[in-house]
């Protein structure tokens, strides 16, 4: 698309090839540590809290947080901030007070792995395989948003662009593992900051401040002032009712979908497992939370500006609103997905414009490598050791690491020529964790606490539940369920959450438990309070314990919740 070319100049141009020599140079300085497969796959579970958290939150600010969530912003305004006090913050909090214990004291090397040792190979082998196309599918996105990026700037032919941003991530992870990805997700996240704050404040300025962007987004002639409060989010969720679309905000985003994402997916949960020990794992996304709820004021209200600010963005937000889309898309040559580019071109001046680039892509990279770090891990351990060669020596599952990481880069340039044939990808990327997460969650989380359930139960609700997301997809996608926004995704994942859980129950009533002497570590009640505490380590001060901490988080999420409601 030439309607947006960026007037890059030599000092951006240098600034992003400093940027690049850094990610390589921790790459290579990782790799002085790397001896074993657990060094380079779980970086040898030696990282302090600080360094995880940021990882943490890194590894989400991916192309689908940053295009995805500012596209969101410029199309409804402020109901957008939900994806983060909703949809984020309170699963962190509770993935730190209450699983993280279950994930670092069992000494699981994985998540599918605790699944196997709940519910044997039936639930384990369904979980690992679904994670491992996921992700595939997932880096692809990733891959497909920082292709489009380098060709908007160097008007290169995107087949190469992928495979030279392929060939950078795939570097540094076989060089340092998962040490490489995680110390590049903290430069990585100081980057996207440094990138995005001024972009944020320098627009906020053009529109004469905070009152002067109110002033301009309530009469935008369009949503108006519906976009600058964030309940009850009708527009959002899809439902015409204020209740319901409540409802379907608090139960179908702030509980299945995002419960499922944050607790139990394998990229997020691997940072915390690499903490050096049992507290600075529970504080990993307890600390991450903190920047998580400002992130959309440097997200979320840049597509807000956008929308307001830049001509061809309010032309294609006029048009689609009173015709369509495609309409809209055909006069004007931009998209919802375009905002925080065309603000980058509309309002940086070069040298803040290379800084801005070099934030773009390193979050589309730490995207990227947090899905193939997940995915090596996965795929030697709960794959290939499970099911194909065990008992073999360490140094063997080292090189079948650093394997699969070629391997999943390389898949992963033809999963970007995929992911290049939607027009909507945030919407399948929800529905994607609609399909994959909500029914693990509920497995999970009946799981933990019901020490009755079995393992055939394990491994029905999962087939079952994603099954019947798959089915309320079907039934929206045809017609037959008219549910506008993200309303079929929030659907499909509360259904496959509820028949997940009836389905494991009526299972569980007509088979065996396990002995409940195999459950110490995986179930809560039959797991001894001092399991979940280092014991080897001083009692921690009262701002270093997890359950304090992330009671502080709960109650500013709340204040952000009302004052901006």
């Amino acid at each position: 698309m030439e309607a947006i070319r960026l007037d890059a100049q030599w000092i951006d141009y240098l600034l992003i090839a400093i940027y690049f020599i850094f990610v390589l140079g921790i790459g290579w300085f990782a790799k002085r540590g790397i001896s074993s497969s657990i060094e380079f796959l779980l970086s040898g579970r030696s990282l302090p809290a600080w360094v995880t958290a940021l990882a943490f939150v890194s590894a989400n600010l991916g192309a689908v947080e940053i295009m995805g969530m500012s596209a969101t912003g410029a199309q409804y305004g402020m109901p957008t901030m939900h994806y983060f006090w909703i949809g984020a913050v309170p699963a962190m909090l509770f993935l730190g007070v209450v699983m993280m214990p279950f994930y670092y004291g069992s000494k699981v090397r994985s998540v599918p792995e605790f699944m196997r040792k709940r519910f044997g190979t039936g639930a384990h082998l369904v979980n690992a395989l679904s994670f491992a196309v996921a992700q595939l599918l997932i880096a692809g996105v990733n891959l497909f948003l920082l292709g489009t990026i380098v060709n908007r700037l160097l008007g290169w032919p995107l087949w190469i662009t992928l495979i030279i941003a392929a060939a950078i991530v795939l570097s540094y992870i076989t060089l340092g593992g998962l040490s490489a990805a995680i110390y590049n997700e903290v430069l990585q996240f100081f980057v996207i900051v440094a990138a995005l704050l001024p972009l944020t404040l320098i627009g906020l300025n053009r529109v004469g401040g905070w009152d002067g962007l109110v002033d301009r987004v309530s009469n935008d002639g369009m949503l108006g002032a519906e976009q600058l409060s964030s309940w009850p989010g009708e527009q959002l969720s899809g439902f015409s009712n204020p209740v319901l679309s409540v409802v379907g905000i608090v139960f179908g985003l702030g509980f299945v979908l995002s419960f499922g994402y944050w607790t139990t997916n394998f990229v997020e949960v691997q940072r915390a497992m690499a903490s050096k020990s049992i507290n600075a794992a529970r504080l990993t996304p307890i600390i991450g939370a903190f920047p998580k709820m400002l992130i959309p004021f440097i997200v979320v209200v840049p597509g807000m500006i956008a929308a307001v600010l830049v001509p061809q963005m309010t032309q294609f937000k006029e048009i689609s609103a009173s015709i369509d889309e495609a309409t809209a898309l055909e006069q004007t040559g931009v998209t919802y997905n375009d905002a925080l580019l065309l603000l980058m071109r509309e309002v940086l001046p070069n040298g803040l414009l290379g800084v801005a680039i070099a934030g773009l892509l390193a979050a589309f990279m730490a995207g990227m490598a947090a899905n193939i770090s997940a995915f090596n891990t996965v795929f030697s351990y709960d794959l290939w050791q499970q099911y194909v060669v065990k008992d073999r020596e360490d140094d063997y599952y080292l090189k079948i690491g650093r394997w699969a990481t070629i391997g999943a880069c390389v898949v992963a340039i033809f999963t970007a020529l995929i992911a290049g044939n939607f027009s909507n990808l945030m919407d399948y990327l929800q529905t994607l964790f609609g399909f994959f997460n909500a029914p693990l969650f509920a497995t999970f989380i009946l799981g933990m606490f019901w020490k009755r359930m079995s393992a055939t139960a394990g491994w029905v609700g999962l087939v079952g539940g994603t099954l019947s997301a798959v089915f309320v997809f079907i039934l929206a996608e045809t017609g037959v369920l008219d549910l506008p926004g993200q309303g079929a995704a929030f659907l499909a994942a509360s259904t496959a959450f509820v028949v997940d859980i009836v389905l494991s129950v009526i299972v569980t009533l007509f088979t065996t438990p396990k002995p409940a002497a195999e459950l110490r570590g995986l179930v809560y009640s039959e797991t001894p309070k001092s399991d979940f505490e280092d014991l080897s380590e001083p009692k921690a001060p009262f701002w270093k314990r997890p359950v304090p901490v992330a009671g502080v988080a709960l109650v500013l999420v709340i204040i952000l919740n009302v004052t901006f409601g």
